[in-house]
């Protein structure tokens, strides 16, 4: 069972201030504010404080009164994921069928290779021909399991195990246990072939709530490809935090500063994982990613939206000044998931 040191108080007064400041970004229907809102939606879900469901509807409302956008893309989809909480707690429908769009151009528009393996898109265009990167795990793959275990779909479930396999099988370095930024289908390679922390935050976060959101999950043969990435992974994160509790930008260069929301995502999969001997890692982080959160809310130290970057500066050269609101989402699903570790037990094997 993890062992771990908090002020319960002190969490959920970052969890209010991260909020408040969240609501008053000017977040357009994309990943960030997809990123964003299911920060605030796990927050909800975890403290039942009835404030943040009533933003979050209210925003929601008002982006689909002012109009949605006419094409859908992978990272569009992130924002599913505040729309499935959405319908759980209100059950208004129209929740549910922008849910439903999102899920019928993942399935029938977006563009694939492979396996069917889902290409990297941030916009109509062709922006990344066959590139899969980590980051579609948290904006789609998730998202298609946490509807197909809602609609008991079997085939949206495969999917969704599907994208993890591959995405496994081409980020994931199996002599370290680390996650490339991207893969090259065309090239066959991982373009600049380095660790980037956020990735790996995609990465862990994902996988960690597999086993969570799917009954029975151990019965799926995929499952187990899940589990044991995540194993390894987190074994090697675990030895590249710093002594301020944080992860870098790039994971295993000692030149690269220290990224908030990648340690947000990657602490948060430990929490989710459950496994003991992280208890130590986690309390690290708890101390590192609270002294990084400003007192108006802002998440501090979140480097700018990042691509495939041709070389190591390009990755230590990112900007970390401004609000991102992936920075928000990631600290919130952090300090939501610590709220909830003391409720459930695990043994971190599963």
């Amino acid at each position: 069972m993890l062992k771990l040191d908090f002020d319960r108080n002190q969490i959920e007064d970052a969890i209010d201030r991260i909020v408040q400041k969240t609501m008053n970004m000017d977040l357009t229907w994309d990943w960030p504010c997809g990123v964003a809102y299911y920060g605030i939606s796990r927050a909800w879900e975890i403290t039942k404080k009835e404030e943040y469901l009533t933003l979050l509807k209210d925003r929601i409302d008002e982006y689909m009164e002012l109009g949605l956008p006419s094409v859908w893309t992978v990272n569009t989809c992130a924002m599913g994921h505040c729309l499935i909480t959405l319908y759980e707690a209100t059950g208004d429908e129209k929740y549910w069928d922008v849910v439903m769009s999102k899920v019928h151009y993942l399935q029938e528009d977006a563009l694939r290779f492979g396996d069917h393996v889902l290409q990297h898109t941030v916009s109509a265009k062709n922006d990344f021909p066959e590139q899969a990167w980590a980051d579609t795990l948290f904006m789609a793959a998730f998202f298609l399991l946490r509807v197909g275990v809602k609609l008991k779909n079997a085939e949206m479930i495969a999917d969704a195990l599907n994208q993890y396999y591959w995405h496994i099988h081409y980020l994931q370095n199996p002599e370290t246990g680390l996650y490339y930024h991207g893969y090259n289908n065309i090239t066959g390679d991982h373009m600049s072939g380095f660790y980037w922390g956020r990735a790996n935050a995609w990465a862990a976060y994902t996988m960690s709530q597999v086993g969570s959101v799917l009954p029975e999950a151990y019965l799926y043969p995929k499952y187990l490809e899940v589990t044991g990435s995540l194993n390894e992974q987190l074994a090697a994160l675990k030895l590249l935090q710093t002594e301020n509790g944080l992860w870098r930008t790039i994971l295993d260069d000692e030149d690269s500063y220290e990224e908030v929301s990648a340690s947000a995502g990657i602490a948060a999969a430990m929490l989710e994982k459950g496994n003991p001997l992280h208890s130590r890692y986690i309390n690290k982080a708890i101390k590192g990613i609270l002294e990084n959160v400003g007192k108006d809310g802002k998440v501090m130290n979140v480097s700018a939206g990042t691509a495939v970057m041709k070389d190591r500066d390009g990755y230590r050269d990112i900007s970390r000044r401004w609000i991102q609101g992936w920075g928000q989402g990631l600290a919130l699903a952090f300090f939501s998931g610590l709220l909830a570790a003391g409720n459930v037990s695990k043994d971190g094997a599963l």
